[in-house]
């Protein structure tokens, strides 16, 4: 069975999902119990292929935050003063 491209409605409803999961990892941190229901939320209005999309993307967006931030530091100097 071929997989039917998400509606409008049900795409608002995934992106709504992730962006209230995204707002809860913001305030309480990566892994947060308190967000666990909205991650859950998040993977059952969302199919699997865009949540592994999302989840990478956010990864990358905080990598790009932070390199933005604090700088980049090549590993092997990182931890020597």
């Amino acid at each position: 069975a071929k997989m039917s491209a998400p509606t409008m409605e049900e795409r608002k409803a995934c992106w709504g999902a992730r962006d209230e999961f995204w707002r809860c990892l913001d305030r309480h941190g990566e892994g947060a119990s308190e967000c666990e229901k909205l991650r859950r939320s998040f993977e059952s209005l969302c199919p699997q292929q865009w949540v592994k999309y999302f989840d990478k993307r956010r990864d990358y967006l905080e990598y790009k935050r932070k390199l933005e931030t604090e700088g980049y530091y090549p590993p092997e100097a990182a931890g020597k003063s």
